[in-house]
């Protein structure tokens, strides 16, 4: 059974720093990709970042671009999203999702009403001004 569990959400000050896991298990971590996703009370589901385990290929959009970085663990099997100097507009509950196909992750990054393969349940970060 494929499982993706994200953690490490919280309440942070607005400057602050926080690191978010996704642990998965079901599936062959490094035959994957990996993305982060956030959705705010209100708003449409907003891409965040991905990482595919295969080619280490990286794509972090430009809302979060030079504050979030994001990595994989594969002795851990867990990606894992950094997030600094978090801003109040940071403020969602965070997914991390699964798919097998690199330039499909990419793309439903870009484009978050794509379908992807596998979800997980997400993790509530609120940033404090």
């Amino acid at each position: 059974e494929v499982q993706l569990q994200a953690s490490g959400g919280g309440l942070v000050q607005a400057g602050g720093s926080l690191r978010l896991s996704c642990a998965a298990s079901g599936f062959t971590f490094d035959d994957y990709a990996i993305g982060w996703f956030r959705q705010a009370p209100g708003k449409e589901r907003e891409g965040v970042a991905s990482i595919c385990n295969n080619n280490g290929r990286i794509h972090i959009e430009d809302s979060v671009k030079g504050r979030f970085t994001i990595s994989s663990d594969k002795s851990k099997n867990t990606v894992y999203l950094q997030m600094d100097y978090v801003k109040p507009e940071d403020t969602a509950v965070y997914y991390c999702a699964a798919d097998n196909r690199c330039h499909h992750m990419v793309h439903s990054v870009v484009v978050p009403t794509t379908p992807l393969n596998h979800w997980g349940r997400g993790t509530q970060v609120t940033v404090s001004s």
